[in-house]
């Protein structure tokens, strides 16, 4: 195994530069942590950590030296980084640490390779590989990591109250890694005591900040089953510290014998079916990436996935609890929980500290149109629905439609696949109708500045009137997306509102 581990992983040329260097400086140097653990399970990694029994600065700038390298120093957390052949190594001198009740910032003092290791989150993050001639690529192991990698156990190696209890954050993460580290042939679970302490330390959730939960929750939301780490924060209590809102949707009502569906079950199962189908659109292709610079607009095939699509996955039905209401005639129904939805995204972004630019509107805009292309499924598919849709989506489309198809759920498989089969039909539409109409990127033939030139008034409530009068027309297939189609109708509609062209 370590031949196997040499040859494939740390035959990295910095892995012996590291090696030479810590020898000159008379320093012991070790790779840990996620690099090792991405080495047995044969993943890919290029962000490597280098813990240094001494000064990680000083091991880091004599490396950078030897290979004409950049380094950049952060003496507050005492690290240093640089890139060398297309990899990121993170310089750290080994240290110990303590931590006060109030803070998850620990106190820090150098320490050995053995301290280090303790104040390490999981044993499968605290396994190193010596950089040391006499014993280099040799794994130091000493809570056995290698042994829960291969069972897919995340386990801590201080009592989990302490690791908990002194960082908080480190609750997230374990449920992210036992998210992000699960196969199809190995599901990687929490131990039972591990469990236990975090719901016992859930309360310690409130001194993290919402910035440092976040970027946890983003990772674990473009993990392939995301479904996995909700799950395990609504078992454990974390759920109501993190995104309440979602546990609103648990539970089922049943009255005279007719029940809705398991809101909060369907979220996940819909956020799982979003993981996939991107991962699938991805490997083909299918999907761009729109960029905005300079005022020129460009596209990029997606190579990664969108964790704001993810985002809208999870908050698509966040609207029902509000708006559930139960008709004799009807059984149950969330009328309008698009829109109640699409009101509180904004304020779940900010309750989280979450930008609230360009990426909360996607956000909004996806929950607010979800279930326009299901309403293409279920009714007529007119070319001024699809229109409509286009306009209204614009080169968010292609996401929207993702989205659409994983919230087709249901147990009944034959209803499923009937569906999804109409969700084929209109996505041909759509195809049709932009190829024939190019209303995705739709622009108003009619300006507001063209109409008060051609009428010479100032600014004013009949300039909308006229140019939404067009652009209806245009979206209801009426008159052509041409000017002069436009201008024609434009006049006549102003000669019926008393305004007479000025030229």
């Amino acid at each position: 195994m370590a031949d196997t581990i040499i040859n494939g992983y740390l035959d990295h040329r910095i892995f012996s530069i590291v090696s030479e260097v810590a020898e000159e400086l008379g320093v012991r140097a070790f790779v840990i942590g996620g690099y090792v653990r991405d080495c047995f399970l044969g993943r890919p990694s290029k962000d490597i950590d280098i813990v240094v029994e001494g000064s990680g600065i000083r091991l880091a700038e004599a490396v950078g030296e030897k290979v004409h390298s950049h380094v950049s120093v952060f003496k507050n957390f005492g690290t240093a980084m640089l890139k060398f052949n297309g990899v990121e190594i993170e310089f750290v001198g080994a240290r110990r640490e303590s931590y006060r009740r109030d803070s998850r910032k620990p106190i820090v003092e150098d320490g050995t390779i053995e301290d280090d290791q303790l104040r390490r989150d999981f044993t499968i993050n605290a396994m190193a590989f010596s950089l040391q001639k006499e014993d280099f690529g040799a794994l130091v192991d000493p809570f056995g990591g290698i042994k829960d990698l291969a069972a897919g156990i995340i386990r801590t190696p201080l009592d989990p109250d302490t690791t908990y209890s002194d960082d908080p954050l480190r609750m997230v993460r374990a449920i992210r890694f036992a998210t992000k580290l699960s196969t199809p042939e190995l599901e990687f679970r929490i131990v039972p005591e591990s469990l236990e302490s975090i719901a016992r330390n859930k309360e310690r959730m409130a001194i993290l900040s919402k910035e440092r939960i976040v970027d946890e929750l983003n990772k674990i939301l473009v993990c392939p089953k995301p479904s996995i780490a909700f799950r395990l924060m609504d078992e454990t209590g974390l759920l109501e510290y993190i995104l309440p809102q979602l546990g609103h949707l648990k539970g089922v009502e049943s009255i005279e014998g007719r029940s809705h569906k398991e809101n909060f079950s369907h979220t996940l199962e819909v956020v799982d079916n979003v993981a996939r189908y991107e991962e699938e659109a991805i490997a083909e292709g299918r999907l761009k990436d729109y960029i905005f610079e300079d005022g020129v607009e460009t596209a990029e095939v997606r190579t990664q996935p969108n964790v704001w699509l993810r985002w809208a996955a999870l908050l698509h039905d966040i609207g029902k609890p509000v708006t559930k209401k139960y008709d004799p005639n009807l059984g149950w129904t969330f009328h309008g929980h698009e829109v109640v939805g699409a009101k509180m995204v904004p304020r779940i972004f900010k309750s989280l500290k979450m930008p609230l630019n360009e990426k909360m509107k996607y956000v909004r805009k996806l929950v607010s149109l979800h279930l326009r292309p299901i309403a293409l499924v279920t009714e007529e598919a007119t070319d001024s629905a699809v229109r409509r849709l286009l306009f209204d989506a614009g080169n968010d489309i292609d996401d929207l439609m993702l989205l659409c198809r994983a919230d087709i759920t249901s147990k009944n498989l034959r209803r499923v696949e009937k569906l999804k089969a109409n969700f084929d039909l209109v996505i041909r539409k759509l195809v049709e109708v932009e190829e024939k109409d190019a209303v995705r990127n739709f622009k108003n033939p009619i300006t507001g500045e063209y109409v008060m030139e051609v009428y010479g008034i100032e600014p004013c409530n009949t300039i909308g009137v006229l140019k939404d009068h067009v652009k209806n027309a245009i979206l209801d297939g009426q008159i052509e997306n041409t000017f002069e189609a436009a201008d024609a109708l434009m006049r006549a509609k102003a000669e019926e509102l008393g305004l007479h062209p000025v030229r």
